[in-house]
């Protein structure tokens, strides 16, 4: 068998999120059926974040094994051919066997955006969540400056029985760009299920005042979904990179 990497990006918002699922359409359901037409040979995705139902990647990683070789540049054009604009495959490599774009991830970074104009943009709307007003980004980092680190994120997360909701959080902050777009940049080994939405959802109520940046140690401790408040909606999350080397500040 030969390994390959696929580098990716996609806009979400017309599949139920990545993982192949019987009857909906899924990013990964497509890919795999274009790829298995492609090469003639029968593929299987694995992936470095399985992103949920609405949500984006800019630079997406999976990896496939197939029992012959095949032309690299015929993978990346048929691809695009097949499943532009929608998805974008940047590029298709043969690396070692033992490569596995899920298990040989370090970590994983996300970018959350939030319009903070008066009126809607129809330009930002499939990739950003309108949440008018302003927002205290002062505050706003003081509240996710408490995520760093290796915690139980259960208050953040969906988690599934038997898992465990422990993380380790490289680096969190907010900033705002000229265009009024408050963005989260957020990296850590992994995350959990929902967990980038809910951090999010609760520091734009901290955003908004409604919430104080000094309760986020309570509000892990407690370990209870119901404590972050409120979970963004999908659409304004994107996964935006993976890293297979160590985190540059480790």
């Amino acid at each position: 068998m030969v390994t390959y990497r696929l580098d990716l990006a996609y806009l979400g918002g017309g599949f139920h999120g990545w993982a192949a699922q019987p009857g909906v359409r899924t990013v990964q359901g497509e890919v795999e059926r274009a790829l298995n037409r492609i090469t003639g040979q029968e593929a299987s995705l694995a992936v470095a974040g399985r992103t949920d139902a609405g949500v984006h990647a800019g630079a997406q990683v999976a990896s496939f094994q197939l029992p012959e070789q095949v032309l690299e540049s015929k993978v990346v054009n048929g691809l695009n051919s097949m499943l532009g604009p929608e998805v974008a495959v940047v590029s298709c490599r043969l690396v070692e066997d033992r490569f596995d774009a899920r298990f040989s991830a370090c970590w994983r970074s996300y970018r959350y955006r939030v319009l903070t104009t008066d009126t809607p943009d129809p330009f930002q709307a499939s990739t950003s969540w309108h949440y008018p007003g302003h927002l205290d980004l002062a505050a706003m980092n003081s509240a996710v400056h408490h995520l760093v680190g290796e915690h139980d994120f259960a208050s953040f997360c969906r988690v599934p029985p038997g898992g465990t909701a422990r993380r380790r959080v490289l680096d969190a902050g907010w900033s705002m760009g000229d265009d009024q777009i408050a963005v989260l940049a957020i990296a850590a080994t992994s995350f959990c299920h929902q967990m980038v939405r809910s951090v999010a959802g609760l520091s734009t109520e901290v955003g908004k005042g409604r919430a104080d940046p000094a309760a986020v140690p309570e509000i892990i401790e407690k370990r209870d979904r119901a404590a972050a408040r409120r979970v963004a909606p999908p659409h304004g999350l994107t996964l935006w990179r993976v890293g297979y080397r160590e985190w540059p500040d480790e």
